[in-house]
């Protein structure tokens, strides 16, 4: 189907998905029924099947108190005082009505099911959109904003259905990403996704992969390449991980990429504390990058406090079997152990066992050890 799409301008079906859920291009707007197809041509005819749907009043009503919500705290957040963002606000509902379009257009197919969206699925579309303005137009934004019939916005291009069809992504890939993360609909394709595919293609990510990474953590295109994700690779090789394995290390955890520095930073100390050595945190951290994603308190240290308590040496537990951190001490850890005490194991066996074979707590009671 994507190379019938990519051999010509955009099939049907991909028009009406574009247009249905991703029409997220700002090319030369004077209203917010004005909408661009992948090609980039104009088609007002967009949105008219979607806005012709009646809307209840009562949720018209309260999106549009909610959209001005946003619009008065991100106003506020560029400088302006509270009084005066309101008052720009309640003089803009062009502008308004122009959030709500796109509102709706990026959740069509939970308004065509009849369900309303959250303050966080609002928030989360209508930040990034107004940000991405405020990129564009800078001190201009709020005059954009009070003047919008009558301001144009420059064409900008649109989620690149096309571009990502070529990557290797398929429509319900897209739809996916886009619902894991409402703000990968803003994305353009030349100033945020493609710097980060040719990025991890310089890191020899290969292309198939690529439409997994998007998938599992879209808002990766939002990060600032030079300013965040380089830094945490850098501060990562001084902890040991092995530069040469980017590839695979982010393949197996795209999200590595996405933490801040304090929270790398707070599981590596806690490494630390266990134990290990740098040289053992850069081979820990290369083969299971995703350890960086758990809390210290909430998951690392309860588990290792608990294998702590049966005689094991965490230190060498982790370093052969990273992932057994993230056991659950209640869903993993206390069955196991109860289960081989009442099959007439010992302690001293238990943490023999343990420390040679890690991974026998992540094994099933009754799907693999019983029967066993």
């Amino acid at each position: 189907m994507a190379m019938k799409i990519l051999s010509g301008s955009c099939s049907s079906d991909l028009s009406s998905f574009f247009r249905g859920a991703f029409y997220i291009n700002r090319t030369g707007l004077t209203s917010p029924e004005e909408v661009f197809s992948c090609q980039g041509i104009a088609d007002s005819r967009a949105n008219e099947s979607f806005n012709s749907r009646v809307e209840p009043p009562s949720l018209l009503a309260a999106e549009k108190r909610e959209a001005k919500s946003v619009l008065t705290l991100f106003l506020m957040q560029q400088g302006l005082s509270k009084a005066v963002a309101a008052r720009i606000v309640n003089k803009s509902d062009h502008f308004i009505d122009h959030l709500i379009s796109r509102l709706h257009s990026a959740h069509k197919s939970q308004y065509l099911v009849g369900r309303e969206l959250t303050t966080l699925e609002i928030r989360d579309t209508l930040n990034p959109y107004l940000q991405s303005l405020l990129e564009e137009h800078g001190n201009f934004m709020v005059d954009l904003v009070k003047n919008f019939r009558t301001a144009p916005i420059k064409e900008k291009p649109a989620l690149p259905v096309c571009y990502l069809l070529e990557l290797g992504m398929d429509l319900e890939q897209i739809k996916l990403a886009t619902r894991k993360y409402p703000g990968f609909a803003n994305y353009s394709s030349e100033r945020k996704i493609k710097p980060l595919v040719e990025f991890l293609l310089d890191l020899r990510v290969a292309k198939s992969e690529i439409p997994k990474i998007l998938v599992q953590r879209p808002h990766l295109c939002g990060h600032s390449i030079s300013g965040k994700i380089i830094p945490i690779m850098l501060y990562l090789e001084d902890m040991g991980v092995d530069k040469k394995q980017w590839a695979k290390v982010i393949f197996r955890s795209p999200g590595l990429l996405s933490h801040s520095r304090q929270k790398v930073q707070a599981v590596v100390n806690f490494l630390f504390e266990l134990g290990l050595s740098s040289d053992s945190i850069g081979k820990v951290l290369t083969r299971y990058p995703r350890i960086i994603s758990y809390s210290v308190e909430d998951n690392l240290r309860p588990t290792a406090e608990y294998l702590k308590s049966l005689g094991v040496n965490v230190a060498i537990l982790v370093h052969r079997s990273p992932a057994s951190l993230w056991l659950s001490i209640e869903d993993n850890l206390k069955p196991v152990t109860k289960f081989f005490y009442e099959t007439g194991f010992s302690v001293e066996d238990i943490r023999t066992m343990v420390s040679r074979l890690p991974h026998l707590y992540a094994l099933s009671l009754t799907g693999s050890l019983i029967p066993k």
